[in-house]
């Protein structure tokens, strides 16, 4: 699948809305119903914050809404592009209609604007970034270095932000909360979910900066290899008392026998011990 034409005609059309949204030509401007937007379903941002919203609900309710949302047509109803906090924040003031642009997309460019729209505002935080990265790889089958193109960043920088989504669920919780930075996560990459555990209670419960989580983290590894080498070989307790009518019986015939730790030795000493021998266990 390829990835949706015009893309950046159509983030210039939304920026060209949100500068001057009464000389606009290529798009409507509508009072909807706040019911009939549907949020995008690949709205990237997982995480709103309660204290900001009900910030932005006093302003709307103060000030009006002064840049509006965008939306796409779906059939009689609308799917939102843009401002899912300005959407979610009128429907806390109880409004019954929200200004809004509306533009005609193609529903495949639907995540592209979504996380692009999100990344030039910067509302995301790193680990929904991954995840909008992972998606829009899997759906539009795309290269690291596709993606960064069209992301504007570099291929480094894409592969090590998928590299995030290696880590354990608590992990990305404590980084996508702010509890710990990206620089702390990447460090802890490749650690198994219980260290990794460990590691991130130890960030912020001593508020550890990057570098110290390195010599922590190293350390860690450390104490885990010595650790693996001074774990003593377990000692195998045998009993050897049904081997004894076997050893009787070899040493009557001159053959030397022997018990040594978990090891139960015959000494040849000519082709004729080994005859004796076959001569035993063929019996």
């Amino acid at each position: 699948m390829a990835l949706g034409r015009g893309l950046g005609e159509l983030l210039g059309e939304i920026e060209t809305a949100y500068e001057n949204s009464n000389e606009i030509s290529n798009h409507e401007i509508l009072e909807l119903d706040i019911s009939s937007i549907t949020p995008n379903p690949y709205q990237p941002r997982k995480i709103f914050n309660e204290e900001k919203l009900q910030e932005l609900k006093e302003s709307i309710l103060s000030y009006g809404l002064l840049q509006p949302v965008v939306v796409t047509r779906d059939g009689d109803r609308y799917l939102l592009i843009a401002g899912e906090r300005r959407l979610r924040a009128s429907k806390l003031a109880e409004l019954p209609t929200i200004k809004a642009i509306v533009l005609d997309v193609d529903n495949k460019q639907l995540r592209e604007l979504a996380l692009i729209e999100n990344i030039q505002r910067d509302d995301l935080n790193i680990i929904e970034i991954a995840y909008s990265y992972a998606g829009l790889i899997n759906d539009f089958n795309i290269t690291h270095d596709e993606l960064a193109k069209m992301v504007s960043k570099s291929r480094s920088s894409i592969t090590n932000t998928l590299r995030l989504l290696t880590l354990s669920s608590y992990t990305q919780k404590m980084l996508g909360s702010n509890k710990i930075t990206t620089g702390h996560a990447k460090i802890i990459v490749g650690l198994n979910e219980k260290d990794q555990q460990v590691i991130v209670d130890s960030i912020i419960g001593q508020k550890l900066s990057v570098r110290d989580t390195e010599q922590l983290v190293r350390n860690f590894k450390n104490k885990e290899i010595k650790k693996t080498k001074d774990t003593p070989t377990k000692k195998v307790s045998l009993d050897l008392a049904p081997l004894k009518d076997v050893t009787s019986t070899l040493k009557k015939e001159n053959l030397d026998v022997k018990f040594d730790k978990n090891y139960f030795k015959i000494k040849l000493n000519s082709q004729e011990d080994i005859e004796k021998i076959m001569k035993y266990f063929s019996l």
